[in-house]
């Protein structure tokens, strides 16, 4: 192991050109807010102390043999709580996502699967101090180390407790870290006109995975926006995360159902988010208890 580091100005500069390669790999050509808020925030500061733990699928993880915080600079998966599969997810994965969000100054964000708070921090710094970002992470040492992590920052507050039941205000936009098997009615409901919700949509795997957790067998981001005429809905990619745990973990009664869906391919397709109404007949790729995902698109508002 080598036996000396980068400095401070080496990494900010180091933090800049990862900043715009993880643009350049989702072919994002102009976001300098979400460029300035990944070259802003220390990755190091949300992954615990080294040795750090790559997962390196479909072996599991391996520790990184440098305790250099530069090598955390590139589009990986790093272990938060490896017996459990819980990790800070990709880079590039999120900044497409992030992208999709399209935070404004001032807006109230709830950050649902928070981890140790590394995606929380880069949603504050696009909300700015005028924002606010609530944090809410299932798991309590996860929760205890997102509230050390991000105490400098004034404009998040960290709840410990089950994402299912969060936000319970109204919000500008729900972001969400873990699969689902459908939306919780709170992300939803919840959104302001013109809010926006950014989930992972997944069936989970019938086994654990062997290194650790429950994961999506089948999976997609979907960034669903509240119009005046109904849920626009946007495909973001295929997606694979850590399954929920708490309310959301229960099997509900449409997973074949959508699953068949996945099987069936289109999801990529859906435009909008049937809510608590009848779905059109023959327009939807899927459609469950009382939501379902459709061709057609939501008219703009006017």
């Amino acid at each position: 192991m080598n036996d000396w580091a980068f400095s401070e100005d080496e990494l900010a500069v180091v933090r800049r050109a990862y900043a715009r390669q993880m643009l350049a790999l989702v072919g994002i050509e102009d976001d300098p807010r979400l460029e300035e808020a990944l070259a802003a925030v220390p990755r190091e500061r949300f992954l615990g102390d080294p040795p750090w733990h790559m997962s390196r699928p479909p072996m599991g993880y391996a520790p990184v043999p440098s305790a250099d915080p530069v090598v955390l600079y590139q589009d990986a998966l790093f272990a938060l709580a490896s017996r459990r599969g819980i990790n800070n997810g990709s880079p590039s994965l999120h900044t497409r996502w992030l992208h999709a969000l399209d935070l404004k100054q001032g807006e109230r964000v709830a950050h649902i699967g928070a981890g140790t708070g590394y995606y929380t921090a880069l949603l504050a710094h696009l909300v700015g101090e005028s924002g606010h970002v609530l944090a809410v992470e299932f798991d309590p040492d996860l929760a205890e180390r997102a509230r050390t992590n991000l105490a400098g920052r004034p404009n998040v507050t960290v709840i410990q407790g089950d994402g299912a039941e969060w936000p319970r205000e109204s919000v500008d936009a729900v972001y969400v870290n873990f699969a689902v098997e459908r939306p919780a009615e709170t992300w939803v409901e919840n959104l302001r006109p013109g809010g926006r919700l950014v989930f992972p949509l997944g069936v989970p795997r019938p086994k654990p995975s062997p290194w650790g957790g429950v994961h999506s067998l089948y999976g997609a981001g979907l960034c669903v926006t509240r119009k005046a005429g109904g849920f626009a809905v946007r495909w973001l990619g295929p997606a694979a995360f850590v399954c929920a745990e708490g309310r959301l973990s229960q099997p509900g009664e449409d997973r074949q159902a959508l699953q068949a869906a996945f099987e069936r391919g289109g999801m990529e397709f859906a435009r909008s988010l049937i809510w608590r109404a009848n779905p059109p007949p023959g327009r939807c790729c899927f459609a469950g208890a009382g939501w379902a995902l459709c061709y057609d698109e939501v008219p703009d508002d006017e």
